[in-house]
């Protein structure tokens, strides 16, 4: 007999609106025929006693990372607490809030990407999908909560022969697939009697554990599946708007960095912002944009002059991220009104009486810049 008893579940079905207003994911790399990702440590992140299995997910997916990222269940917790979505949350709301403000952990922000629908009933599509990120799912769970109690809640369970089921109330996620042997022998364990090993399964992640579905049995439950590219976004917090000379410069160091204006920097007034690194630029994104060693601001290092430093000679660029800017779109939790300034090419805000002095001379010009888009923290 079971020893544990079943955790919560919490997902609610997206209105069939959303659903057929979404954007399809299209494949864009060639899967192999088998894969999974078994993160190092997993939890419950709350879905042992609170209805929060949508947010749990999201930290699953950090966790899938690579580096893995592992988010505190309190993190998660908070975060779902904040957001009212600790007991019960739809799928498509939870993805864009983390797109805005995801999981804070140590000194960085992990975001969303954007998010795609994913045909689930296709195999190509679901492996596509489940190799370039883990695949979010919305499932009828009554037939899972059985397969989850047969092992006790530890990982290598199996789900099979699930019947079709429209009940949809949880969230779980696919981490990987293959022949129904080879993923038992990623678990260590053996297929039950009177499963056909050949045929093809996926891995599923749920209540701090991973099992192996079917794939008749994944299809039946499902009612909505999503893949975000890129699954994790690295947003490092404590940039601020410099309130003398306009710029964005990182206020996490002892230095300020020295300001056009004179003096250091001065962020009274400022918002904290977390500007995402070290991923690649997608739709209306500009990468190259880097943190100057010397003066702290955020500039632009893709033109052959580095552009003046108010701490003499050019910007430094030794040590910094590669750092990615949304432009000319509008992006909810962000400040529009950033510019690039063409003569010191430091990011500065534009939406001021005053552009700011300019390390160049005068006050910053912005002729040929986008507008750029600033995530808060």
């Amino acid at each position: 007999m079971p020893t544990v008893q079943s955790p919560k579940r919490g997902a609610l079905p997206s209105p069939r609106s959303a659903l057929a207003a979404a954007t399809p994911h299209v494949s864009s790399i060639a899967a192999p025929p088998t894969f999974i990702v078994r993160p190092a440590q997993i939890s419950f992140w709350g879905n042992d006693v609170h209805g929060d299995c949508v947010t749990a997910e999201e930290a699953f997916a950090k966790a899938c990372h690579n580096p893995e990222i592992f988010v505190p269940d309190g993190e998660v917790i908070s975060w779902a607490t904040q957001h009212g979505v600790l007991e019960g949350a739809g799928l498509q709301p939870v993805m864009t809030w983390m797109q805005q403000a995801g999981f804070a952990t140590g000194t960085n922000i992990y975001n969303d990407g954007s998010c795609f629908a994913v045909n689930w009933q296709s195999t190509a599509a679901m492996q596509s999908a489940i190799f370039e990120g883990p695949v979010k799912l919305a499932i009828a769970a009554d037939q899972l909560d059985a397969a989850w109690l047969s092992t006790n809640g530890k990982s290598g369970w199996f789900g099979t022969g699930w019947n079709s089921d429209t009940n949809y109330d949880h969230c779980v996620s696919l981490c990987g697939y293959g022949p129904m042997s080879w993923l038992a022998g990623q678990f260590a364990v053996q297929v039950p009697a009177g499963v056909d090993g050949t045929k093809p399964g996926y891995a599923m992640f749920t209540w701090n554990s991973i099992g192996i579905v079917d794939a008749p049995s994944m299809i039946n439950v499902t009612a909505e599946a999503w893949i975000r590219q890129p699954t994790t976004v690295s947003g490092q917090p404590n940039w601020r708007w410099c309130n003398k000379c306009q710029v964005l410069a990182f206020a996490g160091n002892p230095s300020l960095g020295a300001c056009a204006a004179g003096g250091q920097h001065n962020h009274t007034g400022s918002g904290d912002y977390a500007l995402a690194q070290n991923v690649p630029a997608g739709a209306h994104q500009q990468s190259n944009w880097r943190w100057c060693n010397k003066c702290q601001v955020l500039a632009f290092a893709g033109n052959p002059s580095l552009g003046a430093c108010a701490a003499g000679g050019e910007h430094s660029h030794a040590g910094s991220g590669n750092y990615v800017l949304t432009q000319n779109v509008t992006v909810q939790g962000a400040q529009s009104g950033w510019m690039w300034c063409n003569k010191c090419r430091v990011l500065a805000f534009a939406g001021n009486p005053s552009l700011g002095a300019c390390a160049a001379g005068g006050v910053h010009s912005h002729a040929g810049s986008g507008n750029y888009e600033v995530p808060f923290a």
